[in-house]
């Protein structure tokens, strides 16, 4: 399977009144043709600002740098803004955080879905009107006729969500960006909605970069995973390694935050103790140093290397060193 996207050494920082924000420090990654991968972690962790990176959607004040972010073949580091902007939509599509202040309270369901459709692809008015009705059919939208005439404001929360997928998927792009698509929304929306990205998938042989705080979430969707913390990755694997054979504390944290199907009404989450790092001034070290029961004097004082366990496993922690003391995840 050939890679679709690769990006190495992704460095992402905003120049603010008080300082310099290091929201990613250096990491690499690839997501291979027809692939699901999920990136986990906190708010604030980087999951975000790295795609909104990779995508070159970033405000002025954002310094982007990376080695390499290769797409299709193609170097994105070298493109201009307009080159960018015709990839947008057409190549790489994105289903933002929101659809709420992501939709334009200002215009019809149709001319939101036919402007790109429109622009990328050339098509006049009744065939872009044509387009946007097998779209929102795709989307599992109930009477499509009448929902192309309404404005978001019209909409339930789960209708706006799959406008923002049909409007992602208009152009048929090879790689769709998912920006915590199921966010307020009740559980079986929730459902819904992953059961249409997972078919939309199939479908179309559409990649998929599923962004996200809940490990619960892309547990079925996703064939690998990459846990980000303070801005960088703290371990990555697939799907089974990383909920069956973690080994990063942070990752065990996330995990045992997770409510489990035992029947015990009275069994408790366990929380991640400590509040993320302040990016301003992020730690020497380990970035979850302070948060972590399992710390040693090495992790405040050096970031950890990154240790690979096997093909598809790899994680930053002293904990991998073979000197360091032997610990078990604890499991809630």
């Amino acid at each position: 399977m050939s890679k679709l996207l690769e990006v190495k050494n992704l460095t992402t920082s905003f120049r603010i009144g008080v300082g310099l924000v290091q929201a990613v420090r250096g990491i690499s990654f690839h997501v291979d043709e027809g692939e699901s991968i999920g990136i986990v972690g906190e708010s604030g962790s980087g999951k975000s600002v790295t795609m909104l990176s990779v995508m070159g959607l970033l405000p002025d004040y954002a310094d982007i740098k990376a080695d390499s972010i290769l797409f299709n073949g193609r170097e994105m580091t070298a493109m201009n803004e307009k080159e960018l902007r015709a990839m947008h939509g057409s190549e790489i599509g994105m289903i933002f955080q929101d659809p709420m202040t992501s939709l334009n309270p200002l215009f019809t369901v149709e001319q939101q879905l036919t402007e790109s459709l429109k622009i990328h692809q050339g098509l006049k008015k009744q065939e872009a009107r044509a387009r946007a009705l097998e779209l929102l059919k795709l989307a599992e939208i109930p009477n499509p006729e009448a929902r192309l005439k309404q404005y978001p404001h019209e909409l339930s929360g789960g209708m706006r969500q799959r406008v923002m997928i049909a409007i992602a998927i208009a152009c048929s792009p090879k790689m769709v960006i998912a920006d915590e698509p199921t966010t307020a929304l009740d559980v079986t929306i929730q459902a819904q909605i992953l059961d249409l990205l997972n078919h939309l998938k199939q479908e179309m042989k559409t990649s998929i970069i599923m962004i996200t705080h809940d490990l619960g979430v892309i547990a079925s969707m996703c064939s690998r995973i990459q846990v980000m913390y303070g801005g960088t990755i703290c371990e990555q694997g697939t799907a089974r390694e990383i909920f069956y054979d973690p080994k990063h504390p942070y990752t065990w944290g996330l995990l045992n935050s997770i409510p489990k199907l035992t029947g015990d009404t009275n069994e408790k989450l366990i929380p991640i103790r400590g509040t993320p790092p302040d990016m301003l001034m992020p730690p020497k070290g380990c970035p979850f140093a302070p948060r972590c029961q399992y710390c040693m004097p090495v992790c405040r004082e050096y970031m950890p290397p990154r240790t690979v366990l096997g093909d598809t496993h790899a994680v930053a922690c002293h904990l991998m060193h073979p000197k360091a003391p032997k610990v078990l995840r604890r499991e809630g």
